[in-house]
């Protein structure tokens, strides 16, 4: 990697600045990596973070709580927001630039251009929230346009979310590559996720109901069972037992296409949505053949 000029820390709220930053970067021929956020961040964040200032001369993180992939009844004005830690976070972390628009920098208010999709995100999360990718996409899609990193960084938490940003890329023929990064969890197994903080105390307790699953359908996977209906009984039969669990879905699929797949012989995706009280979680794990 290059050094370029001395790297200070930006915090840019237009599109038109982090634009220019970022383009005056790759003139100096520095690779930029990308980590887009919601904001909130925590631990599994900043390893996204640390593994693009690793492979990365400059590392921009966009923190935009995006309106358009909430639905009519969820959380967007209650999402937790902290601009200041965020920023600390982010310059602590080796980032180069925190990009942080406000909603009106994104979408003017006669805005009518989306990108949508099929197949990838008709399942899991698409059947409970079928506007949601399509406002990932687009969000994504907009980031990708005013940074164009080399490579963009996402968490295998949001398993779906990489692979439908996977497929997009592909489609579209963007120059840039997604890496997907390992989820991060709490000691006592919980997945790391800005909703967690809504959590009460006992309902924290209840949420690790979705890592015990989780962990026991891993574990089958491993041992060597081959179909995934058992898997999925069992993981099933875990959250049922959890009397302030509610299931959205406990499914197995395709890794690569996210399509229903019961058979582990090929890459698979075994993803879990369960409410915690009013609180949605969700958790995964993605098993691989051995070649």
């Amino acid at each position: 990697m290059k050094e370029g000029k001395t790297k200070a820390f930006i915090i840019e709220e237009t599109v038109k600045g982090a634009r220019a930053q970022a383009a005056a970067w790759r003139k100096e021929g520095l690779r930029v990596g990308l980590v887009p956020t919601m904001g909130y961040l925590h631990e599994g964040h900043k390893s996204l973070i640390d593994r693009s200032v690793r492979e990365n001369d400059r590392t921009v993180v966009s923190v935009f709580v995006n309106p358009i992939q909430f639905g009519p009844a969820e959380d967007l004005e209650s999402y937790p927001r902290d601009l200041e830690a965020d920023c600390a976070l982010c310059r602590e972390a080796g980032a180069a630039m925190v990009f942080a628009p406000k909603a009106s920098e994104m979408y003017a208010e006669d805005f009518s251009t989306y990108v949508d999709m099929q197949d990838v995100s008709a399942e899991l999360c698409g059947k409970s929230r079928p506007t949601h990718f399509k406002g990932v996409c687009t969000v994504v899609s907009k980031l990708f346009h005013i940074v164009a990193p080399d490579r963009a960084y996402f968490g295998e938490k949001d398993a779906q979310q990489l692979a439908v940003i996977r497929r997009m890329v592909r489609d579209l023929n963007m120059d840039l590559e997604i890496v997907g990064c390992p989820i991060v969890r709490e000691a006592d197994g919980l997945a790391k996720s800005s909703r967690n903080t809504y959590l009460s105390e006992e309902e924290r307790k209840a949420a690790l109901s979705l890592s015990r699953a989780v962990a026991a359908g891993k574990a089958m996977a491993e041992g060597g069972e081959q179909d995934g209906e058992k898997i999925l009984e069992v993981m099933r039969g875990i959250l049922s037992a959890e009397p302030l669990a509610r299931i959205d879905y406990v499914e197995m699929v395709k890794w690569d296409s996210i399509a229903v797949h019961h058979r582990l012989d090929c890459p698979v995706l075994a993803a879990v949505a369960v409410f915690i009280g009013k609180t949605r979680l969700i958790d995964n794990f993605i098993w691989e053949p051995a070649l």
